[in-house]
């Protein structure tokens, strides 16, 4: 049996991010653990490129950009998704997760989805850190495991 190994220097690669503008002090702080953990990995600062989109729907048509360039390694969606006292919260959570998975599936190059889905602002604010750093994480280990392929 061969085992692919989970590898993530991110030495040479570029990576796309895509990040939300609603709820700003959220996709922030995602951006910001997310770049910091990008740069731990060794991905060069010049290698990380940011656009901005008004809001998490808007992200899958930035990503499928970012994707027919063929300029980037791997894609990550950055945003928060904040319930509210309408069934938008549902429509937005599910649209924007299922055509960032088409956009991944349709290019074959890896996008991380880390749009927090939550029930207020607290929890987001508390899942920040750790899941912007899992989203570089993710992003570099699927690089090198779909090259492994």
């Amino acid at each position: 049996m061969r085992e692919i190994v989970k590898n993530l220097n991110g030495k040479s690669f570029s990576i796309g991010i895509v990040m939300s503008e609603f709820n700003p002090h959220v996709g922030e702080a995602l951006f910001k653990a997310c770049q910091h953990e990008l740069l731990n990995l060794g991905v060069a600062d010049d290698h990380i490129v940011l656009a901005k989109v008004p809001g998490v729907l808007e992200a899958p048509l930035a990503l499928q950009k970012m994707a027919q360039s063929k300029k980037f390694s791997a894609l990550i969606a950055i945003g928060a998704v904040i319930r509210g006292e309408t069934f938008h919260f549902e429509v937005v959570a599910n649209h924007s997760a299922k055509s960032i998975m088409d956009v991944q599936l349709a290019f074959n190059i890896p996008i991380v989805n880390a749009i927090l889905t939550t029930d207020n602002d607290d929890q987001a604010m508390e899942r920040t850190s750790i899941k912007g750093k899992e989203a570089a994480q993710v992003a570099i280990q699927m690089i090198h495991l779909l090259k492994s392929i």
